[in-house]
């Protein structure tokens, strides 16, 4: 699919490599140029490691934020990593944040995007990044706004899993098979070293997934052999010839 693109919308700068890893780097392996946008660092609620470092300040968090996710992004071989650095805990993203999103989809023109679950009473930041994304889908396929520029069509947004998928109302509709990147997706996890109690847990989530490819692409009966899987929910009807 050379010439495809896709686009994710990541709350803060870790969330793209626990969640959509494999997705990034299964499409970039077929052609695709994925982008990434972290809203923010995850600088306050999401780098406890980081702060307990003797002599840690905010700028010095922020920016071993950004370099373990540019690390990652190269992992996962992405095309572009975009920081719009709005802070977290909370992510509030003004007029000006929302008109430079908008700009970002219309110049990537995305085949899909990626972003957070609806609910998450966990982290609020999570569900606040996918209710910005889909204003800012809508407001990019407004012809007129910034008439004369290239309006977006219909790209799927896909929610990937939240942390805690039962408390989230999030139900998965599509399971992607990411065996052949596994080793990349962990190499990108290993990038995040401020979050390193998280590197199990994601390795399990694959592993879990993987399974239920397995289950559903045929079980017992000759089902893929698929050993790791993330897990997506579409937002939009899907449009198809055969079933």
């Amino acid at each position: 699919m050379a010439g495809q693109t896709a686009l994710v919308v990541s709350a803060h700068a870790a969330d793209f490599v626990w969640r959509a890893g494999g997705a990034i780097a299964l499409h970039a392996a077929k052609g695709y140029a994925v982008t990434i946008v972290c809203l923010s660092f995850g600088e306050r609620g999401e780098s406890a490691k980081l702060w307990k470092q003797p002599g840690a300040t905010l700028e010095g968090v922020k920016d071993a934020r950004r370099k373990e996710s540019e690390a990652a992004a190269r992992a996962l071989n992405a095309h572009d990593i975009q920081f719009f650095d709005l802070g977290d805990y909370p992510l509030v993203a003004g007029p000006e944040a929302k008109q430079r999103l908008v700009r970002v989809i219309r110049q990537v023109q995305p085949a899909f995007m990626l972003s957070h679950s609806a609910k998450d009473p966990y982290n609020t930041d999570h569900p606040y990044a996918t209710h910005v994304t889909l204003e800012c889908r809508m407001v990019a396929q407004a012809w007129g706004h910034e008439p004369g520029e290239n309006v977006l069509g219909a790209p799927q947004l896909y929610l990937f899993e939240p942390h805690q998928t039962e408390q989230c109302d999030w139900r998965p509709d599509t399971l992607l098979d990411i065996t052949d990147v596994w080793e990349q997706k962990r190499a990108a996890i290993e990038c995040m070293e401020g979050q390193e109690h998280l590197w199990s847990y994601y390795t399990n989530v694959a592993e879990n997934r993987g399974n239920q490819f397995r289950r559903n692409s045929g079980g017992q009966a000759g089902g893929r052999p698929a050993k790791y899987a993330e897990a997506f929910q579409s937002i939009f009807p899907r449009t198809a010839d055969t079933l």
